[in-house]
């Protein structure tokens, strides 16, 4: 039986086991460190033969946990639901997740631990950083930039070129035509800086 890891038991969690599933896991098993019915990572960190995948929504703790489980000896799995179209010549680096209907298309990179939640779009030639979230049904046109720990919110859309910065929060159903700085937050048709990340 083919087993896996799910580091977290929430709703993302959740979402990324039905993705192992589909990719032909049985055996799913959750670790989660709060205190509940699940093994947590004491019990289980001497099993690295297990491979592992990230179900934690939060991009900060998802590279805290990403960073552990490597300096004890675990294979962070990459998932990508069948459904999802990647091109040969994208790059999807460990531990990322794409969750079903995402489109990567032609010389993509997506950093380690990244989140590709469903019905995404990411067009030629972008670059995800590490630990970012691209959230549901958002598009990225050609040659964006997103830094890393960066969560784009749902529906956003990212006209081509633009770069976006490390550590901020785009908002729901921004339309993006300027560069955003590191730390920022921001939102709106079309996108405004507000405020910054502290």
């Amino acid at each position: 039986m083919k087993s896996i890891y799910i580091y977290g038991a929430g709703g993302h969690g959740l979402v990324v086991a039905d993705i192992a599933r589909a990719c032909g896991y049985e055996d799913i098993i959750f670790i989660d460190d709060r205190e509940n019915e699940f093994l947590t990572f004491k019990q289980i960190k001497d099993n690295i033969h297990t491979p592992i995948a990230l179900g934690i929504g939060d991009n900060m703790t998802r590279k805290i946990i990403f960073d552990k489980l490597k300096t004890h000896g675990f294979s962070v799995v990459t998932l990508i639901h069948p459904s999802s179209i990647i091109s040969k010549g994208a790059i999807i680096s460990d531990g990322s997740v794409a969750m079903p209907l995402v489109v990567v298309n032609a010389k993509a990179i997506v950093g380690k631990g990244a989140i590709l939640n469903s019905g995404c779009v990411v067009e030629h030639e972008c670059n995800i950083g590490d630990f970012a979230h691209i959230s549901p049904n958002s598009s990225l046109a050609g040659n964006v930039s997103i830094g890393a720990n960066t969560h784009i919110g749902i529906g956003s859309s990212i006209i081509q070129g633009i770069s976006i910065g490390n550590n901020c929060l785009i908002g729901a159903g921004s339309v993006v035509l300027k560069n955003i700085n590191n730390y920022k937050k921001a939102f709106g048709n079309p996108c405004k800086e507000i405020g910054d990340i502290v």
